[in-house]
């Protein structure tokens, strides 16, 4: 769904994405993982078309990028941001309602505000729709971006992507869960999706796939439980990593 060979970005003269390559297949939710500075959200930046790299190529679903119009890109691409620069008091309905955009046929009708509505009941904000949206807490705003995501593109994920990043960073032990489990049921249901996570646990408990950076380079790709492992997270970390297991699952400490 999709693929990105040879992703160079330089800044300043400085390396931060050096030669990467990165696939995520439809059914599966694929982790990036890394410490701070590795690269993480400059890659999903490079994935989603925020950010050109100096080179390289990124396709979805065999179709390079740049090739794609915008509209229909939208239709079938949603993008969780970590944090939204939106200050404008509109409600928290509204918000969500951007997402329909794409759908619009003119303007927004009836079938957009039942996409919105539902799209906020997942994600459990319901009764905030009336809401200013300027008045949340950060990881309510997480949330609404989620429900945006879900109005642009729907739960039934069949030839669609969702890139997340970071999008538990500012949430409650329960909404953290709550999330990715809505991203796993979106890939369940035959959709792509790409999580930028800093937390291990998460991370091995919702991901079928991980992508470990390490200073702008791939340290390791592939199935979960066997990039996760101790040597090359304490590569990764700069720390040694301890990993147990409880009842089947991969627990991870420091």
């Amino acid at each position: 769904m999709i693929e990105a060979r040879g992703i160079k970005v330089t800044r300043k003269e400085r390396p931060i994405l050096g030669g990467v390559d990165f696939r995520a297949g439809a059914g599966k939710v694929t982790a990036i993982l890394g410490a701070n500075g590795a690269g993480k959200s400059t890659l999903l930046r490079v994935l989603c078309g925020d950010l050109e790299p100096d080179e390289g190529e990124v396709r979805i679903r065999r179709c390079l990028l740049a090739d794609w119009r915008p509209g229909d890109l939208a239709r079938v691409r949603a993008v969780v941001p970590q944090s939204s620069a939106l200050n404008f008091p509109f409600t928290v309905l509204e918000v969500v309602l951007q997402g329909r955009a794409p759908h619009f046929e003119g303007k927004e009708a009836g079938v957009d505000e039942s996409a919105a509505i539902a799209a906020l009941e997942v994600v459990d904000l319901t009764r905030h729709a009336g809401r200013d949206y300027t008045t949340l807490s950060g990881g309510e705003r997480q949330r609404v971006h989620l429900a945006r995501a879900i109005a642009q593109i729907g739960l039934e994920g069949e030839g669609r992507c969702l890139l997340l990043d970071e999008p538990t960073s500012s949430l409650d032990l329960r909404h953290q869960h709550d999330v990715l489990r809505v991203v796993r049921r979106f890939a369940e249901s035959g959709g792509c999706a790409v999580v930028v996570l800093h937390d291990l646990n998460l991370c091995a408990r919702y991901a079928d796939k991980v992508c470990l950076l390490h200073y702008g380079r791939v340290l390791g790709a592939g199935d979960a439980g066997a990039v996760m492992t101790p040597d090359w997270l304490g590569i990764a970390y700069g720390i040694a990593v301890r990993r147990d297991e409880i009842n089947g699952a991969a627990i991870y400490s420091a």
